[in-house]
């Protein structure tokens, strides 16, 4: 993304209308200050904290349930307001229909916004599942057609991230939430090292988000999270790095404001070029995000 004003790419948060599309997953009674509908609106008056003086031009809605029609909600949502420039949605990987189903999101409202897939395999019990061949067969076809893949694993599953990256070498793959390390209990030495063989493969990025949902909700600080920052700049580089919020998750511990003051913590020191590169420059690249040059205050469209 390139432009004479720097500009904040948030490439990961989520978007849910409980009047339309329930999420079942909020019934934890931990979760009840999610239980309520977030919009665009809503992230646009959250999200007033400027990273390195940069404010938020362009997002990345990213699937909650294993659900086509969320997937279609999320692109008509992009259809209608530029400030979200691409939709990473969910098709059932194992289904031999999921070529068909890919291309009819593709060709209908605001199909060029997909621009990656993504599947709850933090919830799967099956260590093995992004190997099975099912599962395989579908990601050839997400392949295919010229998208992306999200791999959202917890610290235990990443050897299986590890052997997708090595199974597909051209497929374009992020990792979410940086592996989402033990951070609350301190573990940090096994993620490490699956951490960097996955830095290993160049075709692999990897999202500065989800972290501080990780640590302890209410007390965590920013030296909390620099051992995790320091593995991921020392593996990845900032050229494969890319901020995400994970809004309106990151409310449970503090909101999109205390994460970005974390952010920008973390990036003091950092070159221009390097700050360019994970508060912009890998999400637009990998997400394929059209130029922006400024926030631009827009009617919220309905989620």
């Amino acid at each position: 993304m390139t432009s004479s004003t720097p500009v904040l790419v948030d490439a990961h948060h989520h978007l849910w209308d409980l009047t339309e599309r329930p999420q079942a997953w909020l019934d934890e009674p931990s979760l009840a200050p999610l239980r309520r509908s977030f919009t665009l609106g809503d992230l646009r008056s959250d999200a007033t904290r400027p990273i390195a003086g940069r404010r938020p031009a362009a997002t990345v809605a990213v699937q909650c349930i294993a659900s086509v029609p969320e997937t279609r909600d999320l692109l008509a949502i992009a259809e209608q307001d530029a400030l979200l420039g691409a939709v990473v949605g969910w098709a059932d990987l194992t289904s031999p229909a999921v070529g068909a189903t890919l291309d009819g999101l593709l060709a209908g409202p605001g199909g060029r916004y997909l621009r990656s897939l993504r599947h709850l395999v933090q919830s799967e019990s099956d260590p093995d599942w992004l190997q099975r061949p099912d599962v395989e067969r579908g990601l050839a076809q997400v392949r295919r057609r010229g998208l992306a893949y999200d791999v959202l694993v917890r610290a235990h599953q990443l050897p299986s991230a590890v052997r997708l990256a090595q199974r597909f070498p051209d497929l374009p793959l992020v990792l979410n939430h940086a592996g989402k390390p033990a951070l609350a209990k301190g573990d940090l030495d096994g993620w490490e090292r699956q951490i960097r063989l996955l830095a290993g493969h160049p075709h692999v990025v990897c999202k500065v988000s989800g972290l501080v949902t990780e640590a302890d909700h209410e007390a965590w600080t920013t030296d909390d999270i620099r051992p995790v920052w320091d593995v991921l700049m020392s593996s990845f580089g900032p050229d494969r790095l890319m901020f995400g919020s994970d809004w309106p998750v990151c409310v449970l511990a503090g909101g999109w404001n205390r994460w970005a003051d974390a952010m920008d913590e973390l990036l003091t020191g950092c070159s221009a070029t390097d700050t360019e590169a994970v508060l912009a420059g890998t999400a637009t690249r990998f997400y394929r995000l059209a130029p922006a040059t400024r926030p631009t205050p827009r009617k919220d469209s309905p989620s």
